[in-house]
């Protein structure tokens, strides 16, 4: 049972730095007069709050059915799937903020009072640290995991490679709540207005190939997984005694 408790926390944490982030973009937009609606559309569409969101879903449903289903059943198909295709994401934008998005403040956040930088400290941690490195524990210790087909890669795929159309195709019609530029992009290296269109779709090219390796990574890991628990839970070959003589 302590994977229930361990899937409950671990959205309850999710769901709170989601939260802080958005007090922390409402207070920026009203301190720098944006329009509010457009700053929590843009917040909303973010790839990291919506892979938190899907997160905190998967986990809350594999986390009810655990307590509905206690024993050693292997969890259904609909729960692996689900947990599958937030796993990917997830450990992804963890790497990827990590990596090319870590201490990159914007210019505003100079200026944020005390309570706004801490929550924006946590909403930061929570959804680029803790969250991903919750993910990876759930992928290799958590009880009844099943094994997937190698066809669900295209689930798993299927969502990243939505909202990146969904960015692209928004980023030119929507303008930054700021006012500097009449569109506006989630993330900078997006932005084809930067370093042109080849390198933002550089970019894309290599996290979708990230997406499909982290893909086949944890395909193979439940698979691998659920072979194991077979294996360990099959009954021992039965025992031939000794002919009397």
């Amino acid at each position: 049972m302590r994977w229930v408790w361990l899937r409950i926390a671990a959205a309850v944490i999710a769901s709170s730095g989601v939260i802080a982030g958005l007090l922390v973009n409402i207070d920026r937009a009203m301190r720098e007069g944006q329009d509010r609606s457009d700053v929590l559309a843009n917040y909303f569409s973010m790839f990291t709050i919506v892979s938190s969101i899907l997160a905190v879903v998967a986990l809350t449903m594999a986390a009810r059915w655990m307590q509905r289903h206690p024993g050693t059943s292997t969890e259904p198909v609909v729960i692996a799937m689900a947990i599958a295709a937030v796993t990917g994401p997830v450990i992804l934008l963890g790497i990827v903020f990590n990596v090319l998005l870590r201490g990159d403040p914007p210019a505003i956040a100079a200026t944020d009072p005390g309570w706004v930088a801490f929550m924006d400290s946590w909403a930061t941690e929570t959804l680029h640290v803790v969250l991903p490195v919750y993910f990876v524990f759930d992928l290799l210790f958590a009880d009844r995991r099943r094994g997937l087909p190698w066809s669900s890669l295209l689930v798993i795929v299927s969502y990243p490679l939505a909202w990146t159309i969904y960015t692209m195709i928004r980023g030119e019609r929507v303008a930054n709540p700021d006012g500097t530029a009449p569109w506006w992009y989630p993330y900078g290296f997006l932005d084809p207005h930067l370093a042109g269109y080849g390198s933002a779709f550089s970019y894309i090219g290599g996290i979708l190939v990230a997406f499909v390796l982290l893909g086949v990574a944890i395909i193979g890991i439940g698979r691998a997984r659920e072979r194991h628990a077979s294996h360990h839970d099959a009954p021992p070959p039965p025992q031939i005694g000794r002919l009397a003589v």
